[in-house]
């Protein structure tokens, strides 16, 4: 079955510091739980993201059971939004666009994610129990390290 999870965050500053920060994905590992042992592999420059780009990771998301994961850009709109999809990993189906919408009060963030776990009913089942909690915590997680980062005094 597949799954949404969708997140907005209001973000104190403007679109360029918005999209200079989440468009370099050496920055994920930033904003991702230590418990998560999120390590990017892939060798990156100050570069911006770009369609076509892959980008290498591992990750330990349940039990500490280290994972190779690999996305790939799909689509980059510079300062509006960009998508990443899963190549390689835990999910049969991993969606992630970020959107970003400039107002009053600096940029909304807003983040969709579209995925579906392998393994039919006994994914379902994981889903129920285990990793549709820990999306939501590594959501909250993200939110509450972005409203420090981007908060104006």
């Amino acid at each position: 079955m597949v799954h949404t999870l969708k997140r907005k965050q209001q973000l104190q500053c403007d679109i360029s510091t918005a999209w200079k920060f989440f468009s370099a994905a050496k920055n994920l590992s930033d904003i991702t739980p230590e418990d998560m042992s999120f390590i990017v592999r892939t060798e990156l420059y100050d570069d911006e993201i770009y369609e076509g780009m892959l980008i290498d990771y591992y990750i330990s998301p349940l039990f500490g059971i280290k994972l190779d994961w690999q996305t790939e850009i799909t689509q980059v709109e510079k300062n509006k939004s960009f998508t990443d999809f899963q190549k390689k990993g835990p999910f049969k189906l991993w969606n992630h666009h970020h959107e970003f919408t400039e107002n009053e009060n600096g940029v909304l963030m807003t983040d969709i994610v579209t995925y579906e776990l392998p393994l039919g009913f006994l994914g379902e089942i994981a889903h129920n129990i285990l990793v549709k909690n820990k999306l939501e915590n590594i959501f909250n997680f993200r939110y509450k390290i972005l409203e420090t980062k981007f908060y104006k005094r």
